[in-house]
């Protein structure tokens, strides 16, 4: 049996335990809800869960997006002077580390716009590993190939365009992949900080409603849609990615 199957058959195998363990113990299904009873709630509405899948995903690929050209653009300022990269290296590393549920009802209330403080939130989450491994790949071209630009007179932006930015290339789209499920992590977060203050946005709010209402089938149909979300954008992405390495590696 082909390996590409093996995640099939481990998740059928896996749903079948569970139904087969909730039916044996008798679990009522507001503590732990049946496949069954988690596929019936997605089928009696699963227009409203679909819709706000899609906010949730459209707040992800904004962030993506703005987190991958902020990333993008402060990794080359740090590879094209110190004085930046004293200046931007703390500041990126301090954000990383702060908890975005602490800054999360801040930043809803300095921005005002839903939608807006949202794609804040979670471009908070996803700019670090781009900014991270985009700066990673620009360091990363050999000192003999520098030296060697240098003695060919190759300036300092030259080196930067001909040597470093080809460099940082795989680095950029393995972070942009990291990034993506980040995005999504940071979007789920943001809406759930913002649900809780009222504002009914996003696949976040349909759990939180549920798990106020002890509907465990639908919050569970929810999860299962972010996680469904989640495999497809990492799945894109890394294809996206093997056919801009395959394009560049042919030019």
């Amino acid at each position: 049996m082909s390996a590409r199957f093996a995640p099939i058959v481990f998740g059928s195998l896996a749903l079948l335990g569970w139904e087969a363990g909730l039916r044996a113990f008798d679990v009522p299904a507001y503590v732990v809800p049946s496949p069954v009873a988690v596929l019936a709630s997605f089928v009696a509405d699963p227009v409203g869960l679909l819709v706000s899948l899609a906010s949730t995903l459209a707040i992800a690929f904004v962030a993506l997006t703005v987190a991958a050209l902020l990333g993008a653009a402060m990794a080359v300022a740090m590879a094209s002077s110190r004085w930046a990269q004293a200046a931007i290296q703390p500041w990126a590393v301090a954000l990383q580390v702060t908890p975005l549920p602490a800054i999360a009802p801040l930043i809803i209330i300095w921005v005002g716009d839903p939608f807006a403080a949202l794609v804040v939130c979670a471009t908070i989450v996803a700019f670090f590993p781009l900014f991270a491994n985009t700066a990673t790949g620009l360091a990363s071209p050999p000192a003999a190939l520098q030296d060697l630009f240098h003695l060919y007179g190759a300036g300092r932006w030259q080196t930067l365009r001909l040597l470093r930015l080809p460099a940082a290339l795989p680095y950029f789209l393995s972070g942009l992949r990291i990034s993506g499920g980040l995005a999504l992590v940071g979007a789920v977060v943001a809406e759930l900080v913002a649900g809780s203050g009222g504002f009914a946005s996003g696949l976040a709010y349909r759990i939180l409603e549920a798990s106020y209402r002890l509907d465990m089938p639908r919050m569970f149909a929810a999860l299962v849609l972010l996680a469904v979300a989640g495999v497809a954008i990492d799945h894109g992405l890394a294809a996206c990615g093997r056919f801009v390495l395959r394009r560049w590696g042919q030019s």
